[in-house]
């Protein structure tokens, strides 16, 4: 009998949603449309529509029932947003979607990990043993992060960034391309740590950090630039 082709939606239409489709691809999953807040932006796929906003995807759901067989959902934003892309996934499952893992075949997933739904861990990625994610994480090309980490739902960790062993990180904190957290650290919510940087003690919520070794340069005001609500 043939394998059913699982379908999925994305919210989000730019470079992030490029990554997740390569890597969708690997598992047999169709992406059938994009959603996206900004009524500017088209989609990234000749062969895939693009719908906006809230109200698109009510139209949207009412015009093709989710039916029998689940319809599956990333949130393809990356950058500083990831308040914005928890609350969105928060939104899809309250809609009746249901978010997968995105995990590329070539990253490395320790058997004792804990990721939650939604999340992206790309290609040649670690999250090694005993590390715990919540939802709606991304770890980037190249990224590590080392045993016993925690990170908090809605954190992204840059390309070639180094998480080291036993670190927390709060909820939609960035960790910049290329930084490096040294080993048993806390670094609070709503953290930004700039390209580059060594931290090399505990940051407190709602600063942005940059340097080597890194330091407070300013808050970290709003809410992480969202745009949702």
């Amino acid at each position: 009998m043939k394998t059913q082709i699982a379908k999925i939606i994305f919210w989000g239409a730019t470079g992030q949603a490029k990554v997740l489709r390569e890597c969708i691809e690997y598992y047999d999953f169709k992406l059938i449309c994009i959603f996206d807040n900004d009524v500017y932006v088209r989609s990234p796929f000749a062969d895939v529509p693009i719908f906006y906003g809230k109200t698109g995807l009510i139209t949207w759901l009412s015009e093709h029932p989710i039916g029998p067989h689940p319809l599956h959902c990333l949130v393809a934003i990356g950058g500083q947003r990831g308040r914005d892309r928890y609350l969105i996934q928060q939104y899809l499952q309250a809609n009746g979607l249901n978010p997968i893992l995105a995990v590329h075949p070539r990253a490395f997933l320790a058997a004792s990990a804990e990721i939650g739904n939604g999340s992206h861990v790309l290609a040649n990625a670690s999250v090694c043993v005993d590390a715990r994610l919540g939802e709606a994480c991304i770890v980037n090309t190249s990224a590590i992060v080392d045993h016993d980490c925690y990170l908090g739902d809605g954190v992204h960790v840059g390309p070639g960034a180094h998480i080291a062993g036993e670190v927390r990180i709060g909820r939609f904190s960035m960790i910049g391309t290329g930084a490096v957290i040294l080993p048993r650290l806390s670094i609070g919510a709503n953290v930004i740590v700039g390209a580059g940087s060594v931290v090399i003690k505990d940051v407190p919520d709602n600063v942005v950090i940059c340097g080597n070794p890194a330091r407070i340069l300013r808050e970290n005001l709003g809410k992480d630039g969202s745009v949702w609500d």
